[in-house]
């Protein structure tokens, strides 16, 4: 028997219920109970409803909208309920065929408009209820940022980070309250950012680059230097082809085992969007470092767990990655071979005898690919330069 819808989900602007469809204007004005926010309620003053404000904590939402079931009910929020709004979170509980949407224009729309950007050729990113650091990845020369903010303080936050990243001169207008009679502009540069700004905001930056400064590419295989680290890492070279094994792709789960200073799970926060990386670290000192790097670097997610494998496994996200680059056992290869997902990818690197023999060994009983890497770099030798090699690396690689 199909299921009939009994939510409704409607996006308003600035423009209130004049710009709403009649459709969802008509759900609006019957609905017996509506959940939003202060600002969805004042958009819609002459409905009679009950009102309701977003639970606190917020994850009692769910809770709460399933309390009022068998009501004409209504959420109010802004622009599109599907991009980076409460909808998709609302779906993760409630079937999508239970739900019925009305979209209304996005921050973005409006901001690429009045910008005259093509959206399909920036970066949509949010920081609204997330670390402002999770931007530092997009920091590129040429690129077009649009982004959804927390408050008026998140450009001033922006345009620091902006600047410390060698991309000072870039250019920053912040648009508040896009497509209403309150809606403004304010244009400035990073470095020399002093505006106030609503608190109610869209930000849309042009990355422009700072002559001569030095700006790290959202990689993989950034430069050793770019991480604080003991000397015990995984170098530029074996960390750039490390990355490209594990594939990362947006939303997937790492589990970096032995992290150390986290140069592996911060790049794949760097490059898998939406990802997660799990850093398992016994040294207190290390996961510290790991830890400030994963803020200066844009990766500020980067969850740190103490313990050793396989006994600190227990528990964590199912991973669709699996990273042995310290705490080498074959209990850790086993239990990372049982925990991956389908298509699910380990890689192990190896710089002793004894762990090239534990990777030879899982080789042979479980297949896959084995690879020995070797660098070697320019260095001073006198006044001339000559090939120093680093330790070379025994790589295997296995998919499931």
């Amino acid at each position: 028997m199909p299921v009939t819808a009994w939510l409704d989900i409607v996006g308003i602007g600035e423009d209130g219920m004049d710009a709403l469809t009649p459709a969802a204007r008509a759900v609006v004005e019957a609905a017996e109970v509506i959940i939003g926010g202060d600002r969805h309620h004042a958009l819609s003053p002459n409905v009679t409803a009950r009102r309701l404000s977003w639970p606190s904590p917020f994850d009692a939402m769910i809770d709460e909208i399933r309390a009022h079931r068998g009501q004409r009910l209504v959420i109010l929020v802004t622009g599109d309920p599907l991009w980076y709004s409460v909808g998709a979170r609302i779906l993760r509980a409630i079937p999508a065929d239970q739900v019925t949407f009305h979209p209304q224009i996005s921050a973005f729309q409006w901001a690429a408009c009045r910008m005259g950007w093509s959206l399909a050729d920036v970066e949509t990113l949010t920081v609204h209820g997330r670390p402002v650091e999770q931007a530092i990845p997009f920091f590129a020369p040429g690129v077009r940022l649009l982004m959804l903010t927390r408050d008026g303080g998140t450009p001033g936050e922006v345009a620091v980070l902006l600047t410390e990243a060698g991309l000072g001169d870039s250019r920053l207008t912040v648009l508040g309250a896009l497509g209403g009679p309150r809606e403004s502009r304010v244009d400035g540069v990073a470095k020399a950012w002093a505006a106030d700004s609503p608190d109610f905001n869209t930000l849309a930056v042009e990355c422009v680059v700072t002559p001569g400064a030095r700006v790290l590419p959202r990689g993989p295989g950034l430069p050793d230097d770019a991480f604080e680290h003991d000397g015990k890492m995984t170098k530029q070279e074996v960390r750039a082809l490390t990355l490209a094994r594990l594939a990362p792709r947006r939303g997937a789960v790492l589990w970096d085992v032995g992290c150390g200073c986290g140069s592996v799970a911060v790049e794949w926060l760097r490059l898998a969007r939406d990802g997660v990386a799990v850093g398992i670290e016994p040294l207190a000192g290390r996961r510290a470092m790991a830890a400030r790097n994963a803020q200066r670097l844009g990766a500020p997610r980067l969850q740190l767990i103490e313990g050793r494998a396989p006994e600190a496994l227990d528990g964590l996200p199912r991973p669709d990655a699996v990273f042995l680059g310290g705490g080498l056992s074959d209990a850790a290869i086993d239990a990372a071979v049982a925990a991956l997902t389908p298509a699910g990818r380990l890689v192990a690197n190896a710089v002793t005898l004894e762990s090239e023999a534990l990777l030879i060994a899982a080789h042979a009983r479980l297949g896959g690919t084995l690879t020995r890497l070797q660098v070697s770099r320019a260095e001073p030798v006198g006044p001339f330069r000559g090939w120093k090699p680093m330790m070379p690396v025994t790589q295997w690689v296995w998919a499931k």
